[in-house]
């Protein structure tokens, strides 16, 4: 299991002892709330466009974005404005961005890049684990350490409960720098310890001109083909023989360096001391026409990755494909799908058909009943776990990222999404969606209102405790 919470199914014991950690946290720690967005038309006709030498003047920003979406669909330029003045993060041109549709798609692209590093593989992730794809993994970046290549790497203490210290120890022997981020054992807290903030993020860097991001952690998790594209495609699950579906991105190109940017930051926040000297940040030039908003997020501010998503929704005009592995939206959100669905957005939701945290499953599914009645549609996906936390609105706004559409994402964890508006990555992202949505079954309001009892009292109780799982 992934979810990034205290509640990761690693025995009995150590969930006995997150969850009194996490009561006694809660009972000391006072609810913080999601911010109310409310978009406002745009204070200046082009957005912020940076480049790897600088940001862009105005006119010479208005015509480059004015040729990148002349085939778009609704008026870009007042989205990509109206996102900014919400997050206060300008777009950044001159990317290739590939979308890595699967786990076993991505570990390739992930090891090959490892291989061919020459200076630095910097690695960030909720979950190492020590299974045949971790073990490969770790074979890798201690090769490339023996070569001269210096590895950093940065795993969250709760996501590597499970994994043996021994694991990490062989990197660290090998001369790889390895931070646990804020330890579950206070004592062992080197930065600054609040045991609920968890580093969900998933991210490599290699020689700071290849990034890695999206919602895979290294795990044998991913090994399976989830059969995404596959001509012969169960009908259901069945046990272990079938993967998880995922999404991550590889990124080239100045957007690479905000990336970079981002695991140095939170390595020095941790305390991590100094990394060692590599070439981390070189000059880089343009190698595509990809517009790239890189989101890093933390709990001590107000959630840019929320507001960015809150702002896209409420300016749709043709569509809203949203793909979401844990889905427990607040009111804002949903009050959001519902007016987009009542002004005549395509509005479609694929969720989990079979989850691995039934709590979390139970507590979204309290959300289906108001989703439903305002014209939203939902599918559940049935032939593979789903992991992926995607979005596509009017085929050219996408997010891929590591937040979850759920409180503990937006105000809890350190998170990491990226925003590309490009029409030609949304037909890629769009046919993604598309497969998912034929893999999965329609849930209609007659049918929900149908479903026993029993399960409508599991919402309930979920619901109850929405804030922090």
């Amino acid at each position: 299991m992934t979810r990034p919470s205290l509640f990761r199914s690693i025995g009995k014991t150590r969930i006995v002892a997150c969850a009194l950690a996490l009561g006694l946290c809660g009972a000391i720690v006072s609810c913080k709330t999601l911010p109310d967005v409310e978009p406002e038309a745009p204070a200046k006709a082009v957005p912020t466009i940076a480049t790897g030498s600088g940001t862009l003047p105005a006119k010479r920003a208005s015509a480059l974005v004015s040729r990148r979406w002349s085939n778009a669909s609704g008026d870009l330029k007042a989205l990509a404005v109206m996102e900014e003045q919400a997050t206060g993060v300008p777009l950044i041109a001159g990317n290739k961005v590939t979308l890595l549709f699967d786990g076993p798609a991505t570990m390739r692209e992930m090891l090959s890049a490892a291989r061919a590093a020459t200076s630095s593989i910097n690695l960030e992730t909720y979950i190492f684990d020590k299974d045949e794809i971790g073990d490969e993994f770790a074979g890798v970046l201690i090769d490339k350490q023996r070569q001269g290549v210096q590895v950093n790497i940065m795993v969250d203490a709760v996501g590597a409960l499970a994994t043996p210290s021994a694991f990490f120890g062989k990197m660290r022997d090998a001369g790889i720098r390895v931070v646990v981020f804020n330890p579950v054992n206070p004592a062992k807290a080197r930065g600054k310890w609040e045991l609920n903030n968890r580093d969900h993020r998933k991210l490599m860097i290699v020689d700071g001109r290849t990034a890695f991001t999206g919602g895979i952690n290294i795990s044998g998790t991913y090994a399976n083909s989830s059969l995404f594209r596959s001509r012969n495609k169960p009908k259901q699950i069945d046990g272990d023989k079938v993967g998880w579906r995922d999404t991550h991105i590889k990124i080239e190109g100045p957007a690479v360096a905000p990336l970079q940017w981002s695991f140095v930051n939170l390595w020095v926040q941790q305390e991590g001391g100094e990394l060692p000297q590599a070439e981390y940040f070189p000059k880089l030039a343009p190698v595509g026409d990809k517009f790239v908003r890189v989101l890093s997020t933390t709990p001590e501010r107000d959630s840019e990755i929320y507001k960015s998503l809150v702002v896209a929704i409420n300016e749709a005009k043709t569509s809203i494909h949203i793909t979401s592995a844990y889905f427990v939206p607040d009111q804002q959100i949903v009050d959001a799908l519902v007016a987009a669905a009542r002004r005549g957005v395509d509005v479609k939701l694929v969720l989990p058909g079979v989850s691995d945290h039934s709590l979390i499953r139970y507590a979204g599914q309290g959300f289906y009943d108001d989703l439903l009645k305002g014209g939203v549609r939902i599918f559940e996906l049935q032939i593979a776990v789903l992991h992926a936390k995607t979005a596509v609105i009017d085929g050219a706004w996408s997010t891929i990222g590591s937040a979850n559409i759920d409180r503990r994402s937006f105000i809890h964890n350190y998170e990491l999404n990226v925003v590309v508006i490009d029409p030609a990555f949304g037909r890629d992202m769009e046919s993604a969606f598309n497969e998912d949505m034929r893999d999965s079954k329609e849930v209609t309001l007659a049918q929900w209102r149908k479903r026993p009892w029993a399960d409508r009292i599991k919402e309930m109780v979920a619901r109850l405790g929405e804030y922090w799982i």
